[in-house]
């Protein structure tokens, strides 16, 4: 039998990170019922709630490496779930969208979450869930808006690059104005 230190049940952050596990887990093991990861779950809902996306900035969007990406879409492509289409100017480019049953799929899976969500937080009330909801969502938005903030402050504290001018180039104007 295992026991949790109390000095453990004492930590907010250790008990985030434990409650969170199970819940990845338990969502984890039903998406396998379908042959999906939780980054395929991510990958439809971005592109349902916000349209075709560039498979690059998609990635970037979701914080996914551009070759585990390619997998992804290989993979939803594949079942049927998104369709891919090369840009016609630029053939570097795809872009990819969610097909009907894509969308369909995400509603299943959604579903199957909300009886996760559900097991999980059974012991709260409604109203406990809703404030559970509330504050997790403040954190969420605070740890990401202090990793932009730290983004944005490293690209700004970093030397611009120089930019030398050739004779004759005034576009910028010039090293001796």
């Amino acid at each position: 039998m295992s026991e949790t230190p109390p000095s453990l049940l004492g930590l907010t952050t250790y008990l985030l990170s434990k409650t969170g596990k199970a819940a990845r887990s338990r969502l984890a093991a039903r998406l396998a019922e379908r042959d999906l990861r939780l980054w395929h779950m991510a990958v439809l809902s971005a592109l349902v709630d916000f349209g075709p996306h560039v498979q690059r900035e998609l990635a970037s969007r979701l914080g996914i490496d551009r070759s585990d990406m390619v997998k992804i879409v290989d993979d939803l492509a594949v079942a049927g779930l998104v369709d891919r289409a090369r840009d016609t100017a630029d053939r570097r480019r795809v872009t990819v969208m969610t097909t009907r049953a894509g969308r369909a799929m995400l509603a299943d899976l959604q579903a199957e979450a909300l009886v996760v969500q559900r097991e999980l937080l059974a012991p709260l009330t409604g109203h406990e869930q809703g404030q559970l909801a509330a504050l997790l969502r403040r954190v969420h938005d605070h740890v990401h808006e202090g990793a932009r903030r730290t983004a944005a402050k490293s690209l700004s504290d970093s030397p611009s690059p120089v930019r030398q001018t050739l004779p004759g180039d005034h576009s910028r104007g010039s090293a001796a104005s």
